[in-house]
């Protein structure tokens, strides 16, 4: 008998799709189970349940109502039991009916238990997200009748498996579904080795900003045990070589050629295999100076909506390619596609039928095909968890240079390593690659003064060799304990003034430290004596710096800030470090250490202070974050939200 599967990613914001997700449903899919992917408010979800199962009972019994366009005010009741929502649907009942609806509505409302799946997958993302995914646990068991019919497995749950299982009763899964019989004692399919179903992609609302991208291995796990890294927990054994090209060939097949291909490998150039994986790479069609046309979209997904392979998701893809084919449109080819729209009723999402995709096709499919894109756009690659500089030769960047990598990240966690990523870089400019990425680890053993030289010698290698490096700096979260459920921790070297400080200085920048020199020196000083400088100075300042410079508050803080005695200035420094400025009067008995705290007092965050230069240089990194996905993948989590009172 066929199962019920559901898969639920929490609703947190992510960058890209779950791989482990899309490789169980191409599983139970291949069992010949149903799926449904879930992305969103788990209540909603519930409520819908609801709605869906109290529809259908009212359809069957009460056949000479239109149950459909009340549809919004029984999803109402269901969902808040107010008693004025139940009124507006009964306003059309006859009395010889309206006891039984009554009590129909009122058991969905207060008894029914959705108790539709027979297995719910959980992923897990950062352990960061610890409070949103243990309330996804808790409330998705809703759907089940057994807690033991509850599945998670990912990041956080091989990271905190002990603690997932006191809070929620659920064992997870750790590392990888790579062996037999893992999620099935009678089968032998190994999970880490399927497909990824992209399908279910289009279920949800909720959008990844990955673009059209292949997404796969080169190799698995890492030779390294970095500390501060995960991987060695989740990916133990590290594989030199993992065959991508018959999935890369199925994904074509299935949902079209994709544009980029993203790899997720941790240390690609580990591998003895290297330059067999560059010639894999390119036989793929990713080889330098490679071009990208667009298949016909419609086409595809109208090809899987006829073999039934997921209704929903090919509905909903299909529709969304129609809408944006309208919202190209003009003049004459405009007019003709909104009247199709409505011949065929695909104005209101949820109301369209795969018998109304299919209807409007015949019609659109020609026109679609003459008017859609059909030029040409280069291709890349994006080992987007970066290479390691350690193992970086004048071969292997010689190799890379043969693919279109872009960016080429490369790692620099600590300064320690400066002079062998600063050979790394140099061989990439020797070799023609100018567009590279990094993260630059902070708050884990380093000093503030460490993220800065790290920025610096960026902005330095930009200048010499005319290349266009965008740093990250990412703020270092532990992977074990109490620490690692939020993103509060601080380490050693650093306090809670420094981590706003440096969120202040690239606030504006959304977390990117941008290749112009000029920029540089403004946001994080001329040098160090500068830096030091802004890690003390009120955030206000730092955000709306042109704001307060131009007024003279800058200056005027400046000099409250050195007229302080030796001793003052470290009782000051001891307070400011603390980042907490309620009720100053009460802590210090000195006026000028008092006088000094009111400029971290101000709270011109709620009162509509407007810094022109900055906003206009925010509109301008907003623009290029729209248009470069491959920045916009990279962004660091801090800065997904406006940093204004926002707690780190």
């Amino acid at each position: 008998m066929n199962k019920n599967i559901l898969l639920i990613e929490p609703n947190y914001k992510n960058k890209y799709p779950p791989i482990g997700l899309m490789k169980i449903s191409t599983y139970h899919k291949t069992l010949g189970d149903n799926v449904k992917f879930f992305k969103g408010n788990i209540n909603e979800l519930i409520n819908q349940e609801k709605l869906n199962a109290c529809l259908d009972e009212l359809k069957k019994k009460f056949t000479t109502y239109d149950w459909d366009s009340n549809e919004v005010l029984i999803y109402k009741y269901l969902k808040n039991k107010r008693k004025e929502d139940l009124q507006k649907v009964l306003k059309f009942i006859n009395d010889s009916n309206k006891n039984q609806i009554i009590d129909t509505f009122k058991y969905y409302a207060y008894k029914y238990k959705p108790y539709h799946y027979d297995r719910i997958y959980v992923t897990t993302l950062f352990t960061f997200y610890w409070s949103i995914t243990i309330k996804t646990i808790q409330q998705i068991s809703k759907l089940t009748q057994s807690i033991d019919n509850v599945k998670v497995g990912g990041v956080m749950a091989s990271l905190l498996t002990d603690e997932i299982e006191h809070e929620t009763g659920i064992k997870p899964f750790t590392g990888l579904l790579d062996k037999p019989k893992m999620l099935d004692p009678d089968n032998n399919l190994i999970v880490d080795d399927l497909d990824l179903d992209y399908s279910i992609l289009d279920e949800i609302e909720y959008k990844y900003p990955t673009g059209s991208a292949y997404f796969t291995f080169m190799t698995k796990g890492c030779t390294r045990k970095c500390a501060f890294c995960s991987v060695p927990i989740l990916e133990p054994i590290y594989k030199d070589k993992v065959s991508s090209i018959q999935k890369f060939e199925n994904i074509a097949t299935v949902y079209g050629e994709q544009r980029n291909l993203l790899l997720m490998d941790n240390n690609v150039l580990a591998s003895p295999k290297f330059p067999e994986i560059i010639t894999e790479i390119k036989s793929m069609g990713f080889y330098r100076g490679a071009k990208y046309t667009e298949p016909n979209q419609l086409d595809i997904a109208i090809k899987n909506l006829k073999k039934g392979f997921n209704d929903k998701g090919f509905i909903n893809r299909s529709h969304e390619i129609i809408l944006d084919f309208l919202s190209h449109s003009k003049g004459e080819l405009k007019n003709e596609i909104e009247n199709l729209l409505t011949t065929y009723n695909l104005q209101i999402k949820n109301k369209i039928t795969k018998q109304d995709i299919l209807n409007a096709y015949k019609e659109l499919q020609p026109l679609y095909e003459r008017y859609r894109k059909k030029s040409k756009v280069e291709r890349y690659v994006d080992f987007n968890q970066g290479i390691d500089a350690r193992y970086v030769t004048d071969e292997n960047m010689r190799l890379l240079s043969e693919i279109n990598v872009r960016p080429l990240r490369i790692a620099f966690d600590f300064i320690g390593m400066d002079k062998q990523y600063i050979a790394a870089v140099e061989l990439a400019a020797k070799y023609g690659i100018i567009n590279l990425s990094n993260y630059l680890l902070y708050n884990f053993k380093d000093k503030p003064q460490d993220l800065y030289l790290r920025m610096k010698i960026n902005v330095d290698l930009n200048k010499k060799y005319n290349l266009k490096i965008f740093s990250f700096p990412m703020k270092y979260i532990p992977l074990f304990g109490e620490d690692a459920k939020d993103r509060k921790y601080i380490s050693k070297h650093w306090n809670r003034k420094y981590i706003r400080a440096v969120q202040s200085m690239l606030n504006v920048t959304k977390g990117i430290v941008a290749p112009g020199f000029e920029f540089f020196e403004m946001a994080f000083g001329k040098d160090l004596k500068e830096f030091n400088e802004l890690l003390y100075m009120p955030e206000d300042l730092i955000i709306y710096r042109n704001k307060f410079k131009d007024a003279g508050v800058t200056e005027e803080w400046r000099t409250t800030f050195y007229n302080l005695s030796e001793l003052e200035l470290a009782e000051a420094k001891k307070i400011i470090e603390k980042n907490d400025f309620s009720n100053i009067q009460n802590k210090t008995d000195n006026p000028n250490i008092y006088k000094l705290l009111r400029f971290y007092n101000t709270n011109v965050g709620d009162k509509g202070i407007i810094d022109f230069k900055a906003a206009k240089l925010r509109k301008e990194f907003n623009k290029l974050f729209k248009n470069d996905p491959f920045l916009n993948l990279t962004m660091t989590y801090d800065f997904d939200e406006p940093l204004i009172n926002k707690a780190i």
